[in-house]
């Protein structure tokens, strides 16, 4: 898949500036991929584009087909005739550096609603489109728009009517032994879907269909939001082509508990009577992190998938390779083993690994792709002999970040020098990676010595010295997080890992970017990775 030599930039739809405090799919989107150009790149990889819950991460989303309602751009439905100009403009003051989700939600849900009213009152040409979109996308989307207003009513409900005392007990009677008294209270408040009455709860009740026609106006609502989403993920990733960018998508291998995927499907997943999971994803105790890291994802029954041909999944890749060119998996090892956790443990300490499907998962991607998958294996962590194995049996790029070359140790796979193939994609470092200023910064004196050394540098650059230590690498693809190519110090980093607050809240400014896609291009050029056609050639030798 990756043959040439090529290069691209890390940055979330959500980190876009725009007026309504969140980035869009529509002016700053486009806005960014002119940048993309103008800076000789091939690639904009983004991270999932999920509807997400409390925490606001994209890897734990309530659906993994469905999109996230807050990227719409309300331009977009003024120029769709939804919203006059009224409509559009806002008059609150969000934060200049950062996401705040909360007002986020409440300011663009306004105006999301606004715009449905007013969709459900016209007759214009978008009708066979929305009827062509859910007939498309009807494999998901009936039970995705079900299960999203069950939420909403369950959260209303329980918000108006703080408890029923009787129904409260009956469900903490049952979860008690696997959840603390505020995990309790944040699943039942949050309406996941296990806290739900039986009738709802038990996807095969019969009892959905009284609740699709009670519940018929907000299903109605959650699809318009996933037809408009659609059609303006769509027109990007058309201007995207015709500019020469790429998209890289990203899928978690696992997917969230509360989602509709878990709820409507539970034959896939290890879960029990009622829907409470056996086990759970994680990963076991190591040097960093003495109790493990207990994620709380079901793990798959992958039995159930095998049986059928892995249709689900193939749904899933194929439904994510009509939004995005190549998709990044995220756990790649997950498809040789997992490491199971008792749900309801308090830590990782007690995992077992089990299984996963191996090639025969890839042998069926690859009767349905093709045998060149346009697939990018995360690989990061301790890699087995046997997850390396499948990896390069099916041809897929892993990743090198060069965060974690700099322990001195010669045979380190994440320097440059040591790089057993081209087929690999190098990062300076990834959205869960401190940026490479604050890399450098925080990093201990004999490697930020062994750093400079080895660029060549004296570290005032660190950032820019870390860019054209990727660039020049025999990668076949380099690609870079938005941070270091604005020389960011840690503040500005996208995730902490392990820490449950404050992620996934970074944000550009309206002015971050200007004269960068010059130095870029530069480097770009010299490193021989400009797309074959590139109109804008830097020839200068000033942009350092």
């Amino acid at each position: 898949m990756l043959k040439n030599r090529r290069s691209g930039v890390l940055a979330h739809i959500t980190s876009l500036y725009t007026d309504y405090g969140i980035g869009d799919l529509g002016q700053a989107s486009r806005d960014f991929i002119d940048f993309l150009a103008e800076g000789q790149q091939s690639i904009w990889q983004i991270l999932p584009i999920g509807p997400t819950g409390y925490g606001d991460s994209p890897y734990q989303s309530f659906s993994t087909f469905a999109g996230n309602p807050l990227l719409i751009c309300p331009i977009g439905l003024a120029k769709m005739g939804l919203l006059g100009l009224e409509d559009v403009v806002l008059d609150y003051n969000f934060p200049d550096r950062r996401v705040d989700y909360g007002p986020v939600i409440e300011q663009k849900g306004k105006i999301l609603r606004r715009a449905f009213e007013n969709f459900g009152k016209s007759n214009g040409s978008l009708s066979q489109e929305y009827k062509d979109f859910l007939d498309d996308a009807n494999f998901w989307l009936r039970d995705y728009a079900l299960f999203v207003a069950l939420k909403a009513y369950f959260i209303e409900m329980r918000r108006d009517f703080p408890m029923d005392k009787t129904d409260y007990d009956r469900y903490a009677q049952k979860f008690g032994r696997y959840l603390s008294k505020n995990e309790l209270a944040d699943f039942y408040y949050g309406a996941v879907w296990l806290t739900w009455p039986e009738d709802v709860r038990n996807y095969d009740s019969g009892q959905l269909g009284a609740w699709r026609k009670k519940l018929a106006a907000e299903i109605d609502y959650q699809n318009f939001l996933q037809f408009i989403f659609f059609q303006q993920f769509g027109e990007m990733k058309k201007y995207a082509g015709k500019k020469g960018i790429e998209i890289m998508g990203d899928i978690p291998i696992f997917v969230a508990l509360d989602s509709a995927d878990c709820w409507a499907a539970p034959g896939l997943f290890q879960l029990g009577a009622g829907g409470v999971p056996k086990v759970v994803a994680g990963v076991p105790p190591d040097y960093f992190c003495e109790d493990g890291q207990l994620w709380g994802n079901p793990l798959y029954d992958w039995d159930a998938h095998a049986a059928d041909g892995y249709s689900w999944w193939m749904a899933r890749l194929k439904w994510g390779l009509r939004l995005t060119d190549i998709l990044r998996i995220d756990h790649f090892i997950g498809f040789v083993r997992n490491y199971a956790i008792n749900f309801g443990d308090a830590n990782a300490k007690n995992g077992k690994w089990q299984k996963g499907p191996g090639a025969d998962f890839f042998a069926a991607a690859q009767k349905t792709f093709g045998q060149n998958l346009p697939i990018i294996a995360e690989d990061l962590g301790m890699l087995t002999p046997a997850a390396a194995a499948l990896r390069d049996k099916f041809a897929l790029p892993g990743m090198k970040v060069l965060h974690f070359g700099f322990d001195s140790a010669e045979d380190n796979p994440n320097l440059p020098h040591s790089f057993a193939s081209p087929n690999c994609v190098v990062y300076t470092g990834t959205h869960d990676n401190d940026t490479s200023r604050g890399w450098y910064e925080n990093a201990a004196p004999a490697m930020q010595d062994y750093f400079r050394r080895y660029t060549n540098s004296s570290g005032d650059d660190a950032a820019w010295d870390m860019i054209r230590l990727a660039h020049l690498s025999t990668a076949h693809l380099s690609i870079i997080p938005i941070q270091d190519l604005l020389n960011q110090d840690t503040a500005h980093r996208m995730n902490r890992p392990g820490d449950p607050t404050g992620n996934w809240q970074y944000r550009l400014t309206k002015t971050d970017l200007i004269d960068t896609a010059p130095r870029l291009a530069y480097l770009t050029q010299l490193s021989h990775r400009q797309p074959p056609l590139s109109a804008n050639k830097v020839t200068t030798d000033n942009h350092g």
